[in-house]
């Protein structure tokens, strides 16, 4: 069964198809950010931590610790990877807005979590040799 649209449902539905600049977004919900400065920044600063927080959410289901049983691992990875799938649609969706300015808050928003990561991976893996010297002596510098 087709429904009919009339002139007017569509033309409230308009959708920018192209990256312009600017604080008037609409992100993920109707009338927020609205049209205010300082609520564009809260949107540009939310999907810049949900960004970082994805790529942060990448490396937690490898932290399972050994002798885990296999269905709580399962389980713990499970839910995280729900968790990180919400959070990336969330700023699929954000990107989606075409507001230039939530684009580059997305990337940034992802480098930070990438470098949060591999920062942390490569600590632990210097502290890991350092503690394995061969004299016994780890340096802490």
């Amino acid at each position: 069964m087709d429904m009919p649209m009339s002139n007017n449902s569509m033309s409230s539905m308009s959708m920018q198809m192209s990256f312009y600049w600017g604080k008037d977004v609409t992100l993920l919900f109707s009338g927020w950010p609205e049209s205010k400065s300082g609520m564009y920044v809260l949107a540009l600063i939310f999907v810049l931590f949900l960004g970082a927080v994805v790529e942060i959410l990448t490396m937690l289901p490898a932290a399972v610790k050994p002798g885990t049983k296999p269905i709580l691992g399962a389980f713990i990875q499970t839910s995280v990877h729900v968790v990180r799938m919400c959070f990336a649609y969330m700023v699929m969706l954000s990107v989606m807005s075409y507001n230039g300015g939530i684009f580059v808050a997305a990337i940034l928003g992802h480098g930070v979590g990438f470098f949060v990561v591999k920062f942390r991976g490569l600590a632990m893996e210097t502290g890991q040799q350092e503690d394995s010297s061969p004299n016994g002596v780890g340096s802490k510098f």
